[in-house]
């Protein structure tokens, strides 16, 4: 009987009179996932001969950029300087900030980061905010104190000020056992890895107040540990333990500190440290069964820099590394 009165509902017959049919869809991955899973291999074999590498001779070409992501002015005002920022993670995070409203300064390595930083020049000028001033790179080697002492001196002379420091430089080498790791290449490691962000940080803070914040690159590697990584994994557990550190020495003036630790994301770091096997089977061994792109990692770096969304954290890490399980 209710079945009946509801179907004399002339309404409802205007609906139900023709056949019903329903039809069902697969999910559809989105284009950068979807390409990046595929197949026996991630990427094409590919090898870089020297550090740093270059993200403009890489196939693909890591996605710094998604027109998925919505800015809603969350750095309108602000002054941020990202370390290694003309490729990988840094260059997806400057675009953010760019898009969010930062001014935006950040650092290469002169006569071989050359193209990816006018590349990112460029990318961010088209990012910039009205409010915002022209983004600035700055050609240095970051693994000594002077050379960290110039780039903090040339952003505020540029831009008044440092709102949010993003320490995100790095090297990495294969070694097969520790015995193969000598001095000279430990120190360099070193200096660019964790030194650089114990320079650039003491000198910045000279120009950074309450609010501003500090957010440091460390990886998944500091929580897992890897065999072939051995000096490289040891600079991200350092970055990890001057995180919580420093964020316990300035959560009285103000000034927040956390860490990003990425899993596998595909950046130049990739093809100039590993194999060319390596890197065509780069991040399979991951639960969502490939490697991250940089712009999925940068909206993390977004949402420390933002003090209305993240005011009562620091010391903290965030994880995005493809569902590996960590505990720290």
């Amino acid at each position: 009987m209710l079945l009946y009165k509801l179907c004399s509902s002339p309404l409802l017959v205007f609906f139900l009179n023709p056949p019903l049919t329903f039809s069902f869809k697969p999910h559809i991955l989105p284009k950068p996932l979807r390409s990046m899973a595929s197949g026996n291999n991630q990427f094409p074999p590919q090898k870089q001969d020297a550090q740093p590498g270059k993200e403009h001779l890489m196939d693909p070409t890591p996605r710094a950029a998604t027109h998925h992501y919505k800015p809603a002015n969350k750095l309108v005002g602000k002054v941020a300087l990202v370390t290694g920022g003309d490729s990988g993670i840094g260059r997806a995070v400057a675009h953010c900030f760019a898009l969010e409203g930062a001014t935006v300064a950040f650092t290469y390595v002169k006569g071989q980061e050359d193209k990816d930083a006018s590349d990112t020049v460029n990318m961010l000028s088209k990012a910039k905010h009205a409010d915002a001033k022209d983004p600035l790179a700055i050609p240095t080697d970051l693994g000594y104190d002077d050379n960290c002492k110039r780039v903090v001196d040339e952003v505020v002379n540029s831009f008044g000020r440092i709102d949010i420091l993003i320490n995100n430089a790095a090297e990495q080498y294969e070694a097969g056992s520790v015995e193969e790791i000598d001095e000279p290449r430990l120190e360099r490691v070193f200096r660019t890895n964790i030194f650089s962000y114990f320079f650039t940080t003491r000198h910045a803070l000279k120009h950074m107040k309450e609010g501003s914040c500090i957010i440091n690159t460390t990886s998944v590697t500091a929580y897992k540990g890897n065999p072939k990584l051995l000096d490289y994994t040891a600079t991200k557990g350092a970055i990890v333990a001057f995180t919580r550190g420093l964020a316990l020495q300035l959560v009285h003036k103000g000034i927040r500190v956390n860490g990003v630790a990425p899993g596998p994301i595909w950046t130049p770091l990739i093809p100039s440290s590993f194999t060319e096997d390596e890197s065509a089977s780069f991040g399979k061994e991951v639960p969502m069964g490939r490697a991250g792109q940089p712009h999925e990692v940068a909206p993390a770096y977004v949402f420390l820099a933002c003090n209305v969304d993240s005011s009562y954290i620091t010391g903290q890490v965030i994880h995005p590394n493809g569902g590996s399980i960590v505990n720290g």
